[in-house]
């Protein structure tokens, strides 16, 4: 069983492919507000993480299938099955970091990865000076009141990662409607697991975005990712700051990061002489901090 589905093209430009990957308690519909720029002169390839349980039965209790290994397997599976050679991938939250692994194993299919929200590490370290933004008890506290009342986590929890109240009512629907043990196991995967090695051997060239006021990825952790890609094997990583609140950038604050992305077409994905852009700096309301 493959975890993708509704896999569909929008727009039928040459310049770059283009992959828009979701992430936890999305869809594909959360892009429908870059897809008309995007589309214009990019073969864009969306699709939706399938978190509704379609399986059913034991295969919801198999935890084996909870891993960003086989979310990187069907990832690459997809682009394999699309042709796809040398997309710009824009992997949001979860699939961030499933882009990441699978850049690694079949560094053929990525020219660039935009990393969207991206977390390694939910979780605090203070072994070694790591700050994720939790704490082991938050963390615990949010799984069970998962366990016990998904809708009621649902509706108290979206809002908070959201941070617009314009913008929640497509993130509540589609988070009501993963099968609450999937999105249980999903939710152990992301929040108790450690990535931070995996970003040592990513090769792909990398744009980090985060936002400003993220609850659950804060800059601290797009600082962490940076220094890891740039000591690496990345070819290159640089870092951009929307100043925004939440984590949700391509509803709240769609035309910042078309910029960004924009940006990174013209540089990385075939529409442009491939030189690199000096760093820049945006300051306005709403604007973007790049920096290397």
């Amino acid at each position: 069983m493959r975890w993708y589905a509704n896999v569909r093209e929008v727009g039928g430009g040459n310049e770059a492919t283009v992959v828009l990957a979701h992430g936890y308690g999305s869809n594909q519909g959360l892009w429908d507000k870059l897809l008309p720029a995007l589309s214009q002169r990019n073969r864009v390839i969306l699709f939706d993480w399938d978190f509704t349980g379609g399986g059913g039965g034991e295969q919801l209790l198999d935890q084996g299938r909870y891993t960003f290994g086989r979310f990187a397997d069907d990832l690459i599976a997809l682009l394999d099955d699309k042709g796809v050679r040398g997309a710009v991938l824009v992997g949001h939250s979860m699939s961030a970091m499933a882009g990441c692994i699978a850049s690694v194993r079949r560094p053929d299919l990525f020219s660039h990865l935009v990393l969207l929200c991206a977390s390694p590490r939910y979780i605090n370290s203070a072994e070694d000076g790591y700050v994720g933004g939790f704490e082991t008890a938050g963390i615990d506290a949010m799984l069970d009141a998962m366990s016990s009342d998904f809708v009621s986590w649902v509706k108290g929890f979206v809002p908070n990662a959201v941070g617009d109240p314009v913008s929640v009512p497509p993130v509540e629907e589609s988070f009501l409607a993963m099968h609450p043990a999937v999105a249980l196991e999903l939710a152990r995967m992301i929040f108790l697991g450690d990535q931070r090695e995996a970003l040592a051997a990513v090769a792909a060239p990398c744009t980090i975005v985060q936002v400003e006021r993220d609850i659950a990825a804060p800059p601290s952790v797009a600082e962490y990712m940076m220094h890891r890609l740039t000591t690496g094997a990345a070819a290159a990583a640089d870092m951009v700051i929307i100043d925004s609140v939440g984590h949700f950038p391509q509803l709240v604050a769609p035309q910042q990061l078309l910029t960004v992305l924009e940006g990174v077409l013209r540089c990385h994905g075939g529409g442009g002489d491939g030189e690199e852009e000096e760093v820049a700096e945006v300051e306005a309301d709403g604007g973007i901090d790049i920096t290397a």
